[in-house]
């Protein structure tokens, strides 16, 4: 009797090991995390429950429009206009809590006009001058 409950728990340890074994190293499949529908660009955060990065995109698969930047929570942290790849337009940068850290505007991928830095509690705390439109 000894012998059957031996031959049974020796049997039982070898399969039970094997299927551990096999489970570990079975390939977890990663999580898509990007997607392009309808030339929009979408980045989420892993569990896909929220938004990271979204933008249009055009025919080249280069940013065309608003692209947008998102906190896990889903507050809005910063954007920034695109024309075919390039900065062109107002961009907006913000801290966690919502308050504008800073902003100005590109034309051709170059910084133009006035940008604005503030702090955290929203007071300016700088200024510079970029120059005009080309």
């Amino acid at each position: 009797m000894k012998k059957i409950v031996f031959v049974f728990v020796t049997l039982f340890l070898i399969f039970g090991c094997e299927n551990t074994t096999k489970k570990k190293n079975e390939k977890i499949p990663k999580e898509k995390l990007v997607e392009v529908k309808d030339g929009v660009f979408t980045e989420w955060y892993p569990g896909k429950k929220s938004i990271k990065f979204q933008g249009g995109q055009d025919e080249l698969g280069n940013r065309d429009g608003k692209w947008t930047f998102y906190a896990e929570n889903g507050t809005e942290l910063s954007f920034t206009l695109y024309n075919h790849g390039k900065k062109e337009g107002f961009s907006l940068v913000k801290y966690p809590n919502g308050r504008i850290h800073y902003r100005g505007e590109y034309q051709n991928d170059e910084m133009i006009g006035l940008w604005s830095t503030y702090d955290e509690k929203g007071n300016l705390i700088n200024e510079k001058e970029y120059g005009d439109r080309k």
